[in-house]
């Protein structure tokens, strides 16, 4: 069976899938972080008072001092509250814009009133302890970003012009926003440099953004606006990271240019998801996958500034079989809700040999690895179950095994997870099983990287040996 016959058929069970119900999505316990570069849910601890040895905490610099009676009046707390009750959910922050009453914040601050408005409700709360709701205007879900309105306006100090300031790496900037949600605070860094890693450009910065500090700003020494607080490393020391200050610069315009709020966030996060997922595989999709020896075969893989690949092998002498493992997966993902992350692809490949084992018995063991792959279930309220077809295809190298499965997102019409397992069928002591998971993508995308995928499947080229020598001279 040709693949664009497999695809086929599994397109006759998915017609309708945009069309399924969209129950509410899980409400997050806390505003939750990108996969690469999680929020810190540390715990704020205090010195024992009879610690007499314990060293005092540094004093804050002049510049911060400047900074903090200059800019606190500016700052707000932004809450998600749930509707019934006003009980407080998560907590972020957020600066006012010139003397405006517009506010940039983080989209994952607001993404609770963002997509479930009917459960949840915006506060800002700012550093003399007044209050009210806010309006959400606009959001940039990639760049994870927000502009609210507000019932009061700013003092002037923050500002974004046209003409952004230019970083210097190595230099001071100033965090500040309402971490642990333990009050106003400031905390110094320095800018280390646009980090590729991320889909989206990031700035490092090398001081710490905890929780509750989301979407404060990051200024230099002179007050200017270089970025928003987003993340911070969890297996680091002072590894943070902002958003640079021109997407919330184009965000600004784009209210500007608003002729009238939006009432659905909903269609606009989906919308820019679907944009999100063209650029991405686009990207991917833009040369051919390299191709990697596994054995006798050859595997696709991609290695970029979004895309690592790591290898191992496990040999163990008392094991009958030996496994190969390569994975190649980007770094970071979209957030869109406490529960759910998405617009990303991984690449796996897990190449067995059988060492003392007859055929039945690797045949058993390939056969078990195969099947101990998971798809989701029926039960996931952000996600359709999963719908799979199976069949034997070839390529034009090798046979395999394949199974393709999709699911549909209940709440945003047009994305879809794909997961496409492969098992080579052609060796009787040597597998090479491979899956490609592509998350948040269209249908037609979905298909169209499984089956480049499956082509760039096959055998490895067999080195030619070097021709004898002839005997004798001429005749």
């Amino acid at each position: 069976m040709k693949f664009k016959e497999l695809a086929a058929t599994l397109a006759l069970t998915w017609a309708s899938a945009g069309a399924l119900a969209a129950p509410a999505d899980h409400p997050p316990a806390a505003p939750a972080q990108l996969a690469a570069a999680a929020q810190s849910s540390a715990k704020a601890s205090a010195p024992a008072a009879d610690n007499a040895d314990a060293a005092p905490l540094p004093p804050p610099s002049s510049a911060a001092q400047h900074l903090y009676g200059s800019a606190k009046n500016d700052i707000l707390q932004v809450r998600s509250l749930l509707k019934s009750g006003r009980t407080q959910s998560s907590v972020g922050s957020g600066f006012l814009i010139g003397t405006s009453n517009l506010v940039v914040t983080n989209y994952h601050v607001v993404s609770q009133f963002a997509l479930d408005p009917d459960t949840y409700v915006g506060e800002w709360v700012d550093t003399s302890g007044q209050r009210g709701n806010v309006e959400l205007l606009a959001v940039d879900v990639l760049h994870d970003l927000a502009v609210l309105r507000v019932s009061r306006n700013g003092t002037g100090f923050f500002k974004i012009p046209d003409q952004l300031a230019k970083l210097t790496q190595g230099q001071y900037l100033y965090s500040l926003g309402n971490p642990l949600d333990l009050g106003f605070a400031i905390s110094e860094g320095a800018y280390n440099g646009v980090i590729a890693r991320s889909f989206y450009d990031q700035l490092m910065f090398t001081g710490p953004i905890n929780s509750g500090m989301s979407g404060g700003p990051s200024v230099t020494v002179d007050g200017a606006v270089a970025g928003v607080n987003v993340s911070k490393r969890l297996d680091g020391e002072l590894v943070s990271f902002l958003v640079p200050a021109r997407f919330a610069q184009d965000l600004l315009k784009r209210v500007e240019q608003q002729k009238k709020t939006p009432t659905d966030f909903t269609s606009i996060v989906a919308a820019q998801l679907l944009n999100h997922q063209r650029a991405m595989v686009d990207q991917l999709l833009a040369s051919p996958l390299s191709l990697k020896p596994m054995g006798p075969y050859q595997v696709p893989v991609r290695e970029s500034e979004q895309m690592r690949c790591w290898g191992r092998s496990n040999v163990k002498a008392d094991k009958p079989f030996t496994v190969d493992d390569a994975s190649c997966a980007m770094e970071s993902a979209i957030f869109i809700s406490g529960s759910l992350q998405t617009g990303q692809l991984s690449i796996r490949h897990q190449f067995l040999r059988g060492t003392g084992l007859d055929k039945l018995r690797f045949a058993q063991l390939a056969s078990a690895s195969f099947k101990n792959e998971h798809f989701g279930t029926n039960k996931d309220t952000r996600l359709t179950g999963p719908q799979c077809t199976e069949d034997f295809v070839k390529n034009k190298d090798v046979p395999l095994r394949a199974v393709l499965c999709v699911r549909a997102y209940r709440k945003f019409a047009g994305l879809y997870d794909f997961a496409l397992l492969t098992a080579t069928t052609d060796q009787g002591l040597m597998s090479l099983q491979s899956r490609l998971d592509a998350r948040g993508v269209s249908y037609e995308n979905g298909l169209r990287l499984s089956r480049v995928f499956i082509d760039s499947l096959g055998l490895a080229p067999v080195a030619k040996k070097p021709a004898a020598a002839s005997k004798g001279g001429a005749q």
